[in-house]
């Protein structure tokens, strides 16, 4: 098993970085495809995976990045709000023309999974594509899997006490502070590498970078431990067999659909206070 999971592992970072390489059409392309996957896996814990239903759900998430794609600026245009207005009521259709048909329950789960997987994975996209993209994209794989290697290495030598027993009783609050830090030292680390290409979008490639990471960590967490209480509720020990030895999508990325927004947004925050420090200094 370890091998499986070992060798699956090299060959996703390996699709993940080519993906981030090439960016484009390529990358939106394949982080919608991983939407509907992950869509379908969400769905398929309420039974709605293969109905008109999640049929609806599936449509909204392929507009949504055909929408994102095509738009002027993906990087900064929000999707109009008249979209998301529109799928609910599509969704709500359904359910009151099929009554009994569909409970609230699957109803509530389809609309939640176009904003969970498909519009927090757009992240990843919207970053790519920003000023100076092309590196700090990499700090949402950075944050959330460095924060999961540096979180399970101190929790292992020196975790007492439990983060979250009742969901996931080998998390320890040790660990989770040694995620964070420890991310924050490899985004730190990222930043001294990359000053020079970095020093024209963030003002402290270092700090900024380090920060950026820090609080994608703090995020991956929560990320990670939504997907297993929505586990837990639903009695699934995986969210579907994918990637073998590593489980579903939203097994794999259950962390990045958090971090990716918290990413982006964070570089926002700080290239906003770097220009209005510059203009203020100026």
């Amino acid at each position: 098993m370890f091998k499986i999971r070992l060798l699956s592992g090299i060959v996703l970072v390996a699709v993940i970085i080519c993906l981030l390489v090439l960016g484009g059409g390529v990358l939106a392309a394949a982080l919608g495809l991983i939407s509907l996957i992950g869509m379908y896996e969400l769905y398929r814990i309420v039974g709605a995976e293969k109905t008109l239903l999640g049929a609806v759900g599936y449509l909204a998430g392929l507009s949504y990045y055909l929408l994102l794609f095509f738009s002027k600026n993906p990087a900064v245009d929000s999707m109009p709000v008249l979209f998301f207005v529109a799928f609910l009521i599509l969704c709500m259709a359904v359910y009151v023309f099929t009554f009994p048909k569909y409970s609230a329950g699957q109803v509530m789960t389809v609309f939640f999974g176009l904003v969970y997987v498909a519009v927090m994975l757009s992240y990843i996209y919207r970053t790519r594509v920003m000023a100076g993209g092309k590196l700090l994209v990499w700090l949402v794989f950075l944050s959330s899997w460095g924060c999961d290697t540096c979180a399970y290495c101190v929790g292992m030598l020196m975790g007492k006490h439990k983060m979250a027993p009742n969901l996931s009783p080998k998390k320890s609050v040790e660990g989770g502070i040694g995620g964070i830090l420890g991310a924050g030292i490899l985004g730190g680390i990222f930043g001294a590498v990359f000053t020079g290409q970095l020093s024209g979008t963030l003002g402290s490639p270092v700090l900024h970078c380090a920060v950026i990471c820090m609080v994608g960590a703090v995020i991956s967490q929560i990320g990670d431990l939504a997907a297993s209480a929505i586990k837990r509720n639903h009695d699934v020990k995986d969210y579907g067999r994918l990637i073998p030895g590593h489980g579903g999508i939203l097994d794999r990325f259950d962390s990045v659909i958090f971090v990716a927004p918290g990413i982006y947004y964070t570089i926002v925050l700080l290239m906003e206070g770097t220009d209005a420090l510059g203009r203020f200094l100026g």
